[in-house]
């Protein structure tokens, strides 16, 4: 009885030892495949996504990978994007967001007779567990989820600070044939991209001469990069004339379409003004608390990029530094503001005001170059590798300028590459600076 009742005693302290030992087993979302009609040659199908949780699913994102020989035709209840034999699915409006305990349905058409090899639900698998980290799932977005800043870092769905390397287009309407499947193929997979800036000019030839065709276009682009398990910066590259006012009115019709369409993405940053210049600080805060609201009202997770003065360089440009922004911040949560720099023109009082700033704010580094400030003439690699380690250290994310043929020496590829249609992976059509980049890209994440 005694040694009974002494080990009856001990359950209590024992139990909660391994309960303090034992993590607590997180609730884990499914999403359920089913065959709804089968005739030999093809089927329907449908997925059952149940909210396991006790708060609610706020958008989902289904990847699947069919085998070779089956495809995926119509579908319902779901906007889709394909990849070769990869599947994405995002919500639609009617059904982004779950209760806790309820569950949403989308179908589609299925011409063969294989079923998906593999399933994510919002990166992991679909019948709840840990992604496969040798599957489809093994990519920034399913690593890391939705992003959003945390104190002066940018933090992944953990809480967890993390730094996004990748490159950034050159202007849409000039380079557009240097963006294709194959290329951004290329990105997620031989360079090992964590992101993608898509560049799009308001002037130059780029929106303000044809809204609803480049609207059209970045949907495509922003649904192609997020196929390929990246992140994508919808970047308002406006630039001349500098102040960011003058495109207000263009960028809230912009701004309300895109975020309204891709607000169930987890991937999506919004870069609301590339590099404002010859205007105050004020003017550019101004520019920024009228516009974030537009983006807030659709998309209300999704981190925001401001410019700052002087072509994004803190002021430093003008004569300024840091302070300014520091002291008057724009009054939104969950932004962060930009530096660009390029390293054979902006030496040590650059290099030194990032540093500074990165301690104080939250920065991002959304667009670089090896070159002068023109983004031609020789490389100094020396200088841009100090600001890499610096970035390494400190967890600033960068995008590097720019992903194309163009003949500056900041295009990454030789002229005539992308008329060509590549080839894309490897160094063989890479310049110098492209091939340094390349290298510095592909070293592994820290995630």
């Amino acid at each position: 009885m005694m040694r009974r009742i002494r080990a009856l005693a001990l359950i209590g302290p024992l139990s909660l030892l391994l309960a303090l030992l034992v993590p607590a087993t997180a609730h884990a979302d499914t999403a359920t495949f089913a065959k709804t009609s089968d005739w030999g040659t093809g089927y329907t199908a449908q997925y059952t996504i149940r909210n396991t949780g006790a708060t609610a699913m706020s958008g989902w994102t289904v990847v699947v990978e069919m085998p070779a020989g089956t495809s995926v035709g119509t579908y319902w209840d779901a906007l889709m994007t394909a990849s070769g034999n990869r599947y994405t699915f995002t919500a639609r409006d009617y059904n982004r967001t779950i209760a806790p305990g309820a569950e949403t349905t989308f179908g589609f058409t299925v011409f063969g007779s294989g079923t998906p090899a593999s399933c994510t639900l919002n990166g992991a698998s679909c019948g709840g567990g840990t992604p496969d980290p040798g599957g489809p799932a093994a990519t920034p977005v399913a690593a890391n989820g939705q992003l959003r800043v945390c104190g002066t870092r940018l933090c992944n769905r953990n809480g967890k600070a993390i730094q996004l390397r990748g490159m950034s287009t050159h202007g849409l309407q000039w380079y557009r044939q240097c963006v294709t499947g194959g290329s951004l193929d290329a990105l997620a997979t031989d360079w090992k991209a964590d992101v993608v800036r898509l560049s799009l000019y308001v002037q130059e030839g780029g929106y303000e001469t044809d809204p609803r065709g480049f609207t059209d276009l970045m949907h495509t682009l922003i649904d192609q990069v997020s196929a390929r398990g990246m992140y994508v910066i919808v970047d308002w590259h406006m630039l001349s004339p500098g102040d960011p006012t003058y495109n207000l009115a263009r960028a809230r019709t912009f701004f309300t379409e895109i975020a309204q369409r891709h607000d169930a993405k987890q991937n999506v940053i919004y870069e609301i003004a590339n590099e404002p210049n010859g205007v105050s600080w004020a003017t550019i805060k101004n520019y920024a608390e009228n516009l974030i609201p537009v983006i807030r009202q659709h998309d209300p997770d999704a981190p925001i990029l401001v410019g700052t003065r002087a072509w994004s360089s803190l002021g430093v440009s003008d004569g300024a530094t840091e302070a300014e922004v520091i002291a008057d911040p724009v009054d939104a949560a969950n932004i962060m503001y930009t530096f660009h720099f390029y390293a054979a023109s902006h030496g040590a009082d650059y290099l030194a005001a990032l540093s500074r700033a990165a301690d104080r704010i939250p920065v991002f580094v959304s667009e670089f170059g090896t070159q002068n400030s023109a983004g031609e003439g020789a490389n100094d690699f020396t200088r841009s590798q100090q600001y890499l380690d610096l970035m390494a250290s400190k967890k600033i994310s960068w995008v590097n300028w720019n992903f194309s043929d163009d003949f500056r020496s900041g295009a990454v590829f030789t002229t005539g590459t992308c008329a060509a249609g590549g080839p894309w992976t490897g160094t063989t059509r890479l310049k110098e600076a492209g091939a340094w980049v390349r290298e510095r890209i592909r070293t592994p994440d820290d995630f």
